[in-house]
């Protein structure tokens, strides 16, 4: 008998309550892998579908690790093959290339790792299926299109598809200091200081990678569908079928609301009634250009937005606290602009930026304040001012500091206990330990990547970026970048096993600019690098332990992993570089612009820069007691106060699921999530969030465990492919732009916006 549908909030035992498991994937139906195979084989002979088994729901990390995930394998797959080599190197080249181009956009997207999954798996079997297998050809071609090879295509187009944050510091420095590094050195410093972060990862296996609690929620979809295109049967060929009905389907899409009708990016009934006149409506409701609005109650109808909000993988738990902190973001962004906290309003600074202005509300000419080696002139400064920050950027600074506030506190009071586990004794660092976990058990059939290899890695690259950083311009002095790649990796392991456990990812960089600050003072170049080795390193960590996992899930060979996501990472650092000068070299005066237009926008470069100048060049000016934003770093004390009453709460009531259900570092962080770029997404997230994660969840369960992932990588597959087409089609990317013909769904951005809230003279 069926378990009744649950309500909206889940009556659940508390979040933390639970493991970390069972928390991220709640409310999971599983049938044995055996029952799974039986299914699939009766399947293909009969042509009816299986049924969906039992009505089991999984409760913790263990459960999920023996009853989802299958741990059957075939040592005899080849890994590193010919169609690894070709497929790897042309899917990592594209990652890398629409990363990076859409770095530079106001949507701020990403490329998402299971479309590249599915891509490969297309094309992986075309090979198989094209190629001749006879004679030499069965060494290019050694049989179908297996597992292992896939995932370690996966794992390094994934890799080399997250934009390096060296290569947005590498464009700060030409767009804002004049300052050009040499493409060697530029690809070198970027190849460094993600490899520092691989080194880690390798070391922090024994805690991070091979135990059972380390289970990278995140990682979950993935192996699922791995392990579904390899294990055949009548049921999977529907799905594939019905993948490809909604990648075309999106596909098709996209070009309306990308190109053909803008509008639909952020649709807004309101702003659509008051035609650009209020400019309180434009803040509050307008979202379909870059930092336009806030977005209430716009909707917008682009994939490449909507899926930003992780509306069909994310746990309904993460999606209630964001969007919690969402609302919280309307009130307080609202309240402070027009209570001219910071001296925004009464200054006349625009509603939303990430850049810098003068007191008179016009750009703040970074340059004048600044010597030749790009440090703070006091003379200079005196006479010409301090900068000001827009009152929503600050105080999204404000909350962003106190999530990583909040996050420390969190983990000490709901995780001590793991937590002790794993640093007693120092056993994270022992090596050639053994753990009772299915998946590690079977990996024992490999060659494992000696600790050694990981070791010269680390100190190799540890001494490239701090080669590099005396190439061109001295970046940090060598003492420096040790110490705060010791600071990433204290930050790799605290929250890395935060990550492991629960998947949700904690913004660290506020503290570490903090610390630069004091390490370096009146330094902007110095506190972006700063960021870089001190933040960047760590959270690259996170990346390659996730992966590192997902080839444990997948029996991948260790070492074939090493290899995939190393040449990811020379091939993401070089074309990253080669993509940010060229889209730089063409649209650098739109770059600078504080707002952007709807198809290129600096955003990021202008958060880097002014975080660097305020925290980097100013912090003593702008952040001591009684300066304007003096409030700023104390978000840190607030925010680590701020579990401690949902935790007595939860002590003095513990059958009241509301203290342990709200995550409040997630709250902390979507509480400053708006004030950036467009915002036409959270609308929409909300309601797809609600109705996939609750009503299909526990009402269509069987549709949900079939189709929910394959969904997201539908969309985000179609969408992906045709908005790099476009890119170079028609925005510009080629370096020729073609505007679609103005109309009412498509304004001209030179009199109204593309929802109509703000008029060319606002």
């Amino acid at each position: 008998m069926a378990a009744p549908p649950l309500s909206p909030v889940e009556s659940l035992p508390p979040y933390y309550a639970f493991s970390s498991a069972e928390r991220q994937i709640d409310d999971v139906k599983v049938i044995s892998n055996k029952e799974s195979k039986a299914l699939d084989e009766y399947s293909s002979e009969s042509g009816q579908e299986p049924s969906e088994g039992s009505d089991e729901i999984v409760r913790g990390a263990e459960d999920i690790a023996t009853l989802i995930i299958s741990s059957e394998d075939t040592p005899q797959l080849p890994a590193l093959t010919f169609r690894f080599w070709f497929l790897g190197i042309g899917l990592a080249t594209f990652g890398s290339v629409l990363s990076e181009i859409y770095y530079w956009k106001p949507q701020g997207a990403t490329v998402s790792a299971l479309f590249q999954l599915i891509i490969a798996y297309v094309l992986g079997n075309a090979m198989h299926y094209i190629m001749p297998s006879r004679g030499f050809w069965r060494y290019l071609n050694p049989g179908p299109f297996n597992i292992k090879e896939h995932t370690c295509i996966t794992i390094m187009a994934s890799t080399a598809s997250n934009t390096a944050t060296a290569v947005g510091i590498i464009a700060t420095l030409d767009l804002f200091y004049g300052v050009e590094l040499n493409p060697g050195a530029a690809i070198f410093q970027t190849f460094a200081s993600q490899v520092i972060g691989y080194g880690f990862a390798g070391i922090l296996r024994t805690l991070l990678v091979w135990p059972t609690y380390a289970l990278y929620p995140s990682a979950l979809p993935s192996i699922s569908l791995l392990q579904s295109m390899h294990f055949g049967g009548l049921l999977n060929h529907k799905k594939m079928k019905y993948f490809w009905m909604v990648f075309g389907a999106i596909f098709c899409w996209e070009i309306v609301p990308t190109w053909m009708f803008p509008l639909l990016t952020a649709f807004s009934v309101i702003c659509l009634a008051d035609n650009g006149r209020s400019p309180v409506v434009r803040n509050l409701f307008g979202a379909g250009s870059s930092n336009e609005g806030l977005g209430l109650l716009s909707f917008g109808f682009d994939w490449t937005l909507i899926t930003q909000a992780y509306p069909l993988y994310w746990p309904l738990q993460t999606q209630i606290s964001s969007w919690i902190g969402i609302l919280l973001c309307y009130v307080l962004m609202m309240a402070c602009y027009y209570g001219d906290v910071f001296q925004g309003y009464s200054r006349g600074i625009p509603f939303m930026s990430t850049a810098l202005f003068s007191g008179n509300g016009s750009s703040y000419d970074q340059s004048a304040i600044l010597n030749s080696n790009n440090q703070l002139d006091p003379e200079k400064y005196a006479e010409i001012g301090p900068p000001f920050m827009t009152t929503t950027y600050a105080v999204s600074l404000l909350v962003s500091y106190g999530s990583t506030g909040a996050a420390f506190s969190h983990i000490f009071l709901w995780h001590w206990k793991e937590l002790w586990q794993a640093f007693k004794g120092f056993n994270f660092l022992k090596s050639e330990q053994d753990f009772d976990d299915v998946h590690f058990q079977k990996m024992k059939s490999y060659p494992e990547v000696p600790q050694l290899w990981y070791g010269l890695l680390f100190l190799v690259s540890l001494a490239l970026a701090i080669g590099m950083a005396y190439v061109g311009t001295n970046t940090l002095p060598w003492w420096s970048v040790i110490v705060f790649t010791i600071i990433a990796f204290i930050l790799a392991v605290i929250l890395g096993f935060v990550n492991a456990v629960t998947g949700f990812s904690i913004p660290t960089d506020g503290i570490v600019q903090v610390i630069a600050a004091y390490v370096h003072p009146q330094q902007p170049v110095q506190n972006m690098y700063a960021k870089l080795y001190g933040y960047n390193t760590g959270y690259q960590t996170l990346y390659m332990l996730s992966d590192l996992k997902l080839g444990q899930y997948a029996k991948v060979p260790p070492r074939a992993t090493f290899v995939a996501q190393l040449s990811g990472t020379i091939l993401g650092s070089i074309f990253n570089y080669i993509l940010y000068k060229s889209i730089v070299d063409s649209h650098r005066s739109v770059l600078i612009n504080p707002i952007g237009t709807r198809i290129w926008s600096g955003w990021g470069s202008q958060e880097l820069n002014s975080a660097a100048i305020t925290w980097g060049a100013l912090s003593a000016e702008l952040y001591s007691p009684g300066k304007t934003y003096s409030q700023i770093p104390l978000g840190l004390l607030y925010g680590f106060l701020a579990p401690f009453p949902l935790y007595i709460m939860h002590r003095l009531f513990p059958k009241q699921w509301i203290w342990s259900y709200l995550n409040m570092p997630i709250i902390f962080t979507y509480m400053g999530w708006l004030p950036y770029s467009v915002n036409g997404m959270w609308w929409p997230g909300f309601v797809i969030g609600l109705f996939t994660q609750w009503w299909v969840r526990t009402r269509r369960p069987k549709w949900y465990k079939k189709y929910n992932y394959l969904t997201s990588a539908a969309l985000d597959g179609g969408s992906s492919i045709i908005y790099f087409i476009l890119n170079f089609a028609v925005f510009g990317a080629s370096g020729n732009a073609i505007s679609f013909p103005i109309w009412w769904g498509n304004p001209d951005p030179n009199t109204i916006s593309v929802d109509h809230c703000m008029m060319s003279d606002a």
